[in-house]
């Protein structure tokens, strides 16, 4: 006997060899049975939909939980102009008079035209440090408060971040390299001591927030892309307490001026931490550059804005090659952040040159964002096995009109995000949110991934590189589970897969025409290896069994957006 039949809704399975089905059935936390619902076996419980669709749980392949969302500070997603900046930096200052920094989340780099923010632009708001990150968390923004208090003033360096100076040597306020830096060690050590927002509380009330709102949004694998080893015990501790509501695949941050003597350390690490139903440590994130918008991704030609200037990679030339073929021995796969053209290519001749040098194969690395693609490197993720790990919702115009545009040339646009490109090229295209740079919501995702447009639907771009509902529908879910080497248990609905599934309040696929009404629609039921772990209340009797004692139930909505 089943212990939980659903039934009522189209099931889309992912099964080449039986795409469809009316019924799915669960027994012992695995699906037991795909089919009619006539020929469905007996089931102790019965989910009856009056509507809706079932596919696999969704696979968010890079999703930053522990940036979640703080309620000790404020987020300006949406703030287009300083003066809206400036407003809401100064309620926070007027409410809450016994915070000792004053920190703000998700600014744009475009909130001053024509230049960056600067310390000046935040003057008089209150005579408390203003700390401030922007969307992408690559670049930090302080006052003049803030830069006396960390030395900056003076001269100091600071391990978390590049202070960008003018041409008299005085910091302007801006900091660049922030989270490439910021997660190091000595990094992270300096942010804990200095700014209240990256305490180990306030970070593991993040962790747990966003896990609340993983499972919310259907999301049954978050793949946390950067843990530094000194946060590994938050991941542990919510697992212990019960947090992780959906399964957890965390990548360990390597810094790129680590040592050989790390790399071991890191495989100590994973060898010492069995792998449970839930959590998982393995994959290592690395950066081949960093991002397009202050200048400082590498490119393989000038930007457009700025002759002469190409950005940089993350390390020397031929480091991160060195880096990812001593990983790969090990055994590792990778995780490396590339945005700019030069970037990716970089990441790509070092997992050709460690496939070579090990003779390894299968490893599926993975390169992050894609970004900025020349034409000769997009054939080369098929050919090499390599994942493009991207985000539909980068590629919108009202995130990137400005100052993405302007720096890469409208030359250049038609290698912007390609993911079309990408997919009819046979690679494997692992979609995701990027949390909390971009909404969590996969439906968020896959509406810009068929429109290339902004949430408003106003203005769309690079038409050529939107993709079905159906192919969007495969990256959040196959795709992912490929790139994780997971395609047997997850990511499908065929007899033997992990229970993992996710009941759309409508049938989707009745928005593939007209894209806006998939942002009207929710994740109805979230079931993770088998227990209904989000119910929305719409999904038909009974309701679902009570959670244990140490399982957080509440799915208490903190705001969608980033």
């Amino acid at each position: 006997m089943l212990d939980l039949l659903i039934t009522g809704a189209r099931v889309r399975t992912f099964d080449p060899l039986s795409p469809w089905a009316e019924a799915v059935g669960i027994r012992g936390g695995r699906i037991d049975y795909v089919g009619g619902a006539a020929d469905a076996p007996a089931a102790r419980r019965v989910r009856h939909l009056e509507r809706g669709l079932v596919t696999p749980g969704v696979i968010d392949s890079h999703n930053h939980l522990l940036l979640g969302f703080d309620p000790d500070a404020v987020s300006l997603e949406g703030a287009e102009t300083l003066e809206e900046v400036r407003r809401r930096i100064r309620d926070l200052a007027d409410r809450r008079p016994e915070l000792d920094w004053i920190c703000a989340e998700n600014a744009v780099y475009s909130v001053v035209e024509g230049r960056r923010p600067a310390a000046r632009d935040l003057a008089g708001l209150t005579d408390r440090p203003v700390f401030v990150t922007t969307y992408d968390q690559h670049s930090v923004w302080l006052n003049d408060v803030a830069l006396r208090a960390l030395g900056i003033a003076d001269g100091a360096k600071i391990p978390w971040g590049r202070p960008e100076r003018d041409a008299d040597g005085a910091p302007t306020g801006w900091v660049t390299d922030f989270y490439t830096s910021a997660m190091t060690t000595a990094g992270l050590a300096a942010l804990q001591r200095d700014i209240p927002l990256y305490s180990p509380a306030r970070r593991y009330r993040k962790l747990t927030g966003s896990m609340e709102m993983a499972t919310r949004f259907g999301i049954t694998t978050v793949v946390e892309p950067q843990v530094p080893l000194a946060e590994k015990e938050l991941f542990h501790r919510a697992e212990a307490e019960g947090r992780l509501t959906s399964r957890v695949i965390a990548a360990l941050f390597h810094p790129i001026d680590a040592d050989a003597a790390f790399r071991r350390e890191l495989r100590a690490a994973v060898d010492a931490t069995p792998e449970t139903d839930r959590l998982r440590f393995g994959p290592v994130k690395l950066y081949a550059d960093d991002v397009i918008e202050p200048h400082t991704a590498w490119m393989l030609e000038d930007y457009a804005n700025r002759p002469g200037h190409r950005g940089h990679p993350s390390a020397p030339v031929g480091e991160l090659t060195k880096i990812v073929t001593e990983l790969d021995r090990l055994g590792f796969q990778t995780h490396t952040h590339a945005t700019g053209d030069g970037g990716v290519r970089l990441a790509l001749d070092a997992i050709e040159h460690a496939g070579r040098a090990n003779g390894s194969a299968d490893r599926r690395h993975g390169v992050v964002h894609v970004e900025c693609l020349d034409p000769a490197d997009l054939p080369r993720f098929q050919r090499l096995g390599v994942t493009a790990a991207m985000q539909p919702r980068h590629a919108s115009p009202d995130l990137i009109k400005g100052t993405w545009m302007e720096n890469v040339g409208e030359q250049r646009w038609g290698r912007a995000w390609r993911t079309r490109s990408l997919m009819e090229s046979g690679a494997h295209v692992a979609l995701s949110s990027d949390w909390q740079v971009g909404e969590m919501d996969p439906l968020v995702g896959m509406y810009s991934a068929l429109t290339r447009a902004g949430l408003d639907g106003s203005e769309d771009w690079t038409r050529g590189e939107r993709i079905g509902l159906d192919a969007a529908l495969r990256g959040y879910t196959a795709e992912g589970a490929w790139a994780w080497h997971a395609e047997e248990d997850l990511g499908v609905i065929r007899r033997g897969a992990k229970a993992d599934l996710v009941v759309w309040s409508d049938d989707l696929y009745s928005f593939a025409e007209e894209p806006a009404g998939l942002l009207e629609q929710h994740a109805a039921l979230t079931i993770v290896g088998g227990r209904i772990v989000h119910d929305a209340g719409e999904a038909g009797a009974p309701a679902p069994e009570p959670a244990p004692t140490a399982h957080c139930s509440a799915h208490q909505h903190d705001g969608a957006t980033a």
